[in-house]
């Protein structure tokens, strides 16, 4: 389909994103593995004043990242893992360009809720909550007292815990694929109460769930 083609189903939901104060959120799969086609969408949405979000992993070039970011009022961020020889192990890649286009974004004053998926064992250990305490504590750290700020005027920065769960059960059933956390059990959100007291105590807007 074209862009232009994508645009008029998205036009057929106006009074929706009126109503609601709303507008559209790009997602995947990664939205930014389609970077032209991406960026012609925004374009459109931006020309006709729909709000835009994307929800990324940040796996992109810093090229990519920074064609598109005037034209995104909100990046849904996902963050999982700090330890790169660790984010290799469970995604299959780097988390060198993650990071660095995340400090690029928040550099830029963009909009940014980082979007963490607490899974136990992995990615809720004390060691990596640590480490991504100090690195948004560090960026924080770096912008000049009052240059960015959310508009609720709650806090520099907006991050959802997203407890681990098991909808994608089914599918890899299905899709007759291995399951490698069969063994791990949905999470509760009063689990994630700890975990939140960590951000919160760095000025941070931290909601559970997402």
């Amino acid at each position: 389909m074209t862009a232009e083609k994508v645009f008029q189903e998205i036009e057929r939901d106006r009074i929706f994103y009126e109503e609601s104060d709303g507008g559209v959120t790009f997602s995947g799969g990664e939205p930014l593995m389609q970077e032209a086609f991406l960026f012609e969408l925004l374009k459109l949405c931006k020309s006709e004043g729909i709000h835009t979000s994307l929800d990324t992993s940040g796996y992109a070039t810093n090229t990519a990242i920074k064609h598109i970011s005037k034209l995104v009022d909100l990046f849904l961020y996902d963050i999982k893992l700090m330890d790169d020889t660790l984010h290799r192990k469970y995604t299959g890649v780097s988390n060198k360009s993650i990071l660095e286009n995340l400090r690029f974004l928040f550099q830029t004053g963009n909009n940014i809720i980082l979007r963490f998926p607490v899974v136990p064992g992995i990615t809720d250990t004390s060691e990596n909550i640590r480490l991504l305490v100090e690195y948004i504590k560090m960026l924080q750290d770096e912008i000049p007292h009052g240059q960015f700020v959310r508009p609720d005027k709650k806090s520099a920065l907006e991050i959802d815990l997203l407890p681990y769960h098991i909808i994608a059960k089914g599918k890899y059933h299905r899709f007759n694929k291995s399951n490698k956390l069969q063994h791990l059990s949905p999470m509760k959100i009063e689990e994630l109460e700890p975990i939140k007291q960590k951000f919160e105590a760095i000025g941070m807007l931290v909601k559970l769930g997402g």
